[in-house]
């Protein structure tokens, strides 16, 4: 069967990414060989609902026809020339559009492949820019805890989860970390019992001041301050109050610091905005998107810069004011295609406008955690649902590590036929964009089981 020998020839010859290998070895892989709509069938026949959309990349669900034509489309004229020293027509249109979509003030558009390389290109412009602007003191990034950026060192640099970066600590640059704004697990010094919820009366968005304190403090040193608009993803979908965004933005703008918007995972309606920006008016210098910009279908990336960014490097001559980077399948014609058609099916499906209803639909469904035992808190902005599960509610105490509860609530929401990933004990739900009522609520429904059983056996208070 060929099912079982792909599984034993991953077993021998794959590593892959953020998976305990030896677990993975000691069980058996479920091996996908067919998408439709919103559902992953395996290489035994059975179907699933892809609650995680692929990691968060799926948006309008798999072999989507009009992406597939405009896919082979172009197939039937060029799958990729290089974008050093030439350009291309679905490149150059796919420019167009984003920076009419994106936050206003963003006028170019650097290609890439994945966040993480869109990541590293803002940190690379924004400390150049500085060095052009005769400021080369400004070498120092501004990061939130919790955040997480990408696996380039540049990108690990400026993130903040220890289990992910501690490692590659002598390898990184010197960066600030401000508190993250992870209302449930105030990182600030409230005691337990007088810390406000979701960052209402009584906390002043006590981590935009300390933000703001740093930037005003450090402002002759910092080249740029990065955040996740709105929600930090794989931190463990830990949303922002309301304000701390703009607080924060507006702060850099005060002092003269760049301003870099990572919307890798939060762009492309994943919040219910076209960009999580857009929630509070915030206007980025940098802008980083990629995941969902080719509807999930091919690997490419972006990173959208100011005007004012984009003149300093431009020189006479032997001034070398070149931005010295680039990727062999930077701006890949079939990549740009892809995004072209996924830009055109949130016009045609009024995407966003569907998306209010869908998330309110996903809330009340969610709603039957509430006070369960075991089931900390439940996050969700959009379609970006973070589930926190705890040993003892009342205390907010976590389980063991080692009992990798959020895995097996995965595990157990998988037998009843949806696929997810946890982010340690945050069970994540992030389906398609484009899921029916009917389906959010089905998924819902055998997410709630999967949480209510698993903390059931467990015996979670």
């Amino acid at each position: 069967m060929e099912g079982e020998r792909v599984e034993d020839l991953d077993r021998r010859y794959i590593w892959h990414p953020f998976t305990p290998m030896r677990q993975w070895l000691e069980e058996e892989p479920l091996v996908v060989v067919e998408g439709e709509g919103v559902k992953l069938r395996d290489s035994r026949g059975r179907w699933y609902y892809d609650g995680n959309s692929s990691l968060w990349v799926n948006v309008h669900g798999h072999r989507r026809p009009e992406i597939d034509a405009a896919i082979r489309e172009q197939l039937g004229r060029i799958a990729h020339s290089t974008a050093l020293g030439l350009a291309s027509v679905p490149a150059t249109h796919l420019a167009e559009r984003l920076v009419a979509l994106a936050p206003p003030g963003l006028s170019r558009v650097f290609y890439s492949d994945n966040g993480s390389t869109a990541v590293e290109i803002a940190l690379k412009i924004a400390f150049q820019y500085w060095t052009f602007r005769g400021k080369p003191e400004k070498k120092i990034f501004l990061k939130l805890q919790n955040a997480y950026h990408g696996d380039t060192l540049g990108a690990v640099s400026v993130g903040g989860i220890e289990l992910f970066h501690a490692a590659f600590g002598p390898l990184l640059f010197e960066t600030l970390t401000a508190p993250s704004p992870y209302c449930y697990r105030c990182p600030l010094d409230f005691p337990p019992e007088a810390r406000p919820s979701r960052g209402e009366a009584g906390c002043g968005l006590r981590c935009a001041a300390e933000f703001e304190r740093l930037v005003e403090e450090n402002a002759d040193r910092l080249a740029a301050a990065i955040v996740e608009p709105v929600v930090q993803a794989a931190g463990g979908i830990i949303t922002m109050p309301p304000g701390y965004l703009r607080r924060v933005w507006e702060a850099c703008r005060r002092h003269g610091v760049l301003f870099i918007a990572d919307e890798v995972a939060t762009g492309f309606g994943r919040t219910g905005k076209m960009f999580a920006c857009q929630h509070e008016g915030v206007a980025p210098d940098l802008l980083c998107v990629a995941k969902g910009l080719t509807g999930g279908y091919l690997p490419l990336a972006a990173t959208l810069v100011r005007e004012e960014v984009f003149q300093a490097f431009l020189g006479e001559e032997g001034e070398f004011r070149t931005f010295y980077h680039g990727h062999s399948y930077t701006a890949n014609q079939l990549g740009c295609a892809a995004a072209l058609a996924s830009l055109d099916l949130f016009q045609r499906d009024r995407v966003l406008e569907a998306l209010p209803r869908k998330a309110d639909l996903v809330a009340r469904h969610l709603g039957l955690l509430e006070g369960f035992p075991g089931v900390g808190e439940v996050r969700q902005r959009g379609l970006m649902v973070g589930i926190e599960v705890v040993r003892e509610r009342a205390k907010k105490e976590p389980f063991p590590p080692g009992w990798r509860v959020g895995y097996r609530v995965c595990r157990r929401a998988r037998e009843l036929g949806l696929i997810t990933r946890p982010l340690g004990d945050v069970v994540v739900f992030m389906p398609p964009l484009a899921s029916t009522e009917e389906e959010l609520s089905e998924m819902a429904e055998i997410l709630v089981q999967a949480v209510k059983e698993t903390l059931g056996e467990l015996g979670a208070r």
